[in-house]
Formats: C-alpha cells, structure tokens, sequence
C-alpha cells in the first residue's frame, strides 16, 4: 500500500543514519515494526498477575491435542 506523509528531512535523515536504513520507506517500515511490537510486549507485560491457569507448565509441555 502506498502512502503519503510528510517528515521533517533532518527528522528522516538522523533516523537513517542510527537504524542503519538504505531507504526513507525501509527506516519508517522498521520503526512502525519496532514499535508495534513493543506495544504488544507493554500489552502482555500489563496481565502479569491477572490471569490463572489451571495447568501446569509440565502438563502444558505434555499436553496431546
């Protein structure tokens, strides 16, 4: 999908430079990744201690579907 948005150039270039990116496009793809994925991670981190589970984790290594 193409899309169009617009970035202050030292912005995008200092951002290159510190991920390393060949591209505009590939340095935004890998920060949106980054921080998606950090997001899912912060959502899970937040049910610590919410959940119960009535299995082991011996039996869930075990468990035959």
């Amino acid at each position: 999908m193409r899309t169009t948005i617009t970035i202050e150039k030292d912005i995008i270039d200092d951002l290159m430079k510190e991920i390393h990116a060949k591209s505009k496009a590939s340095a935004v793809k890998i920060v949106i990744d980054s921080y998606l994925k950090k997001n899912k991670i912060d959502k899970i981190r937040k049910l610590k201690g919410k959940l119960e589970f009535d299995m082991t984790a011996d039996d869930i290594r075990h468990y035959e579907r």
